[in-house]
């Protein structure tokens, strides 16, 4: 529309000129150093159009190489780009070979040669070709220093998700040297310790890891947990564990899994009676089966007292089996075998596991009923193995 309105305006322009000028064509005369040329104004008017029209070709000449390259690269680049999109849909769709090799055609002309490598390593990650991903990789940190971090980090994670972790842990330690704060790389070796069951560098890594990682608050308190249960674990003598529970963050000693490790520490290391006092604190606090567990292990001082407290419990929790079990294990060190008995054939019926049919058959022995005992013991073991077992041959009675 717009260039239709120029057209007719200059042909209007145009024809009044040219109606002018054939009334009075006009005349020119140009004396340049003794030269003289006449000419009419149609004829200068025409070779000024002519010079500009020239002039203007001849940039257009001299323009064309750039042009044609640009034009081509464009070309090339768009050509790249489709196959950067046609690989990367390649490997979302399993198809790993071919994506690897869009990818890795167009990583030298691709307007984004990152984009390309990695994901070129990543195919060659899912088809098991590891020498053939870090000859990707290195070519991405060869080529583009600046995004180091980022290849690195695809690399620790690659290798992560190949157990290759002595590989994984010597990447990670690259970028610790550049980067010591780097989020990502804090979060990745957090996840190698704790795959190593390296406690102590965990233990070293987690002040960084709360500060700087970027990690999701749950990992990071599982792995706190993991930690402190580990030590309290390894303190062999009751100043050692009480040393350890000091160190235990004061947000997670209410956690149930820390708090169970920390009165089987006590108990492990004798000190019984701190286990039993503490142990009945937090149960007023509020009511978990994994601690009253506990409480039926602790040893020594007033069994009479801890069974009168455990049947005591049984009116608000009569159902829980790890309290028929506790109450079960104090008769049994009373020699209450009848209460006894009543309250291991209730957990057996509610829930049986091994730690139940272990003690009945502690106690069916104890009343002299061997065969039922070795039954007994048969069907916790069946419970450890995951399948049933047969009967011991000299205990099955129809082979007696």
């Amino acid at each position: 529309m717009k260039f239709g309105l120029v057209v007719i305006g200059a042909l209007i322009v145009s024809a009044l000129a040219a109606n002018y000028l054939l009334q009075d064509p006009g005349y020119v005369v140009i004396n340049f150093r003794g030269y003289v040329v006449e000419m009419s104004v149609p004829v200068l008017a025409a070779l000024i159009i002519a010079l500009f029209v020239g002039i203007w070709l001849v940039v257009k000449v001299f323009r064309a190489p750039r042009k044609l390259g640009e034009a081509a690269g464009r070309y090339r680049s768009g050509r790249a780009g489709q196959r950067l999109t046609r690989g990367v849909i390649e490997v979302a769709e399993g198809n790993f070979a071919k994506g690897e090799r869009l990818l890795a055609r167009a990583a030298g002309v691709s307007e984004a040669p990152l984009l390309n490598y990695l994901q070129a390593a990543r195919a060659a990650h899912l088809l098991g070709q590891d020498e053939r991903r870090d000859t990707w990789l290195k070519q991405a940190y060869e080529n583009l220093p600046g995004a180091a971090n980022a290849v690195l980090l695809t690399q620790a994670e690659l290798q992560l998700d190949q157990k290759q972790y002595e590989q994984a842990l010597a990447t990670l330690r690259k970028i610790e040297e550049g980067a010591p704060n780097h989020g990502h790389a804090l979060m990745l070796l957090g996840r190698l310790y704790y795959r190593l069951e390296d406690w102590k560098h965990l233990s070293d890594l987690l002040p960084k890891l709360k500060k700087y990682g970027r990690i999701d608050p749950a990992t990071l308190s599982e792995w706190s947990i993991r930690v402190h249960q580990e030590q309290l674990t390894a303190a062999t003598d009751g100043p050692a564990v009480l040393e350890a529970w000091k160190n235990v963050p004061k947000d997670l000693k209410r956690n149930t899994d820390m708090l169970e490790s920390w009165f089987s520490s006590l108990i492990r290391t004798g000190m019984h009676e701190k286990a039993e006092k503490d142990i009945a604190f937090e149960l007023k606090r509020g009511w978990r089966s994994p601690l009253i567990r506990l409480y039926g292990l602790v040893e020594g001082g007033d069994a009479a007292r801890r069974l009168k407290h455990a049947e005591g419990w049984l009116t608000n929790h009569g159902e829980d089996p790890d309290l028929l079990l506790t109450a079960a294990r104090l008769c049994l060190h009373l020699e209450l075998w009848g209460k006894a008995r009543s309250y291991l054939e209730t957990v057996i019926a509610i829930r049986p596991t091994p730690d139940a049919y272990q003690e009945y058959g502690r106690l069916l022995n104890q009343l002299g009923e061997g065969e039922a005992a070795a039954e007994a013991y048969r069907e916790g073991l069946s419970l450890v193995a995951g399948t049933p077992l047969p009967a011991i041959p000299h205990l099955d009675p129809n082979k007696a």
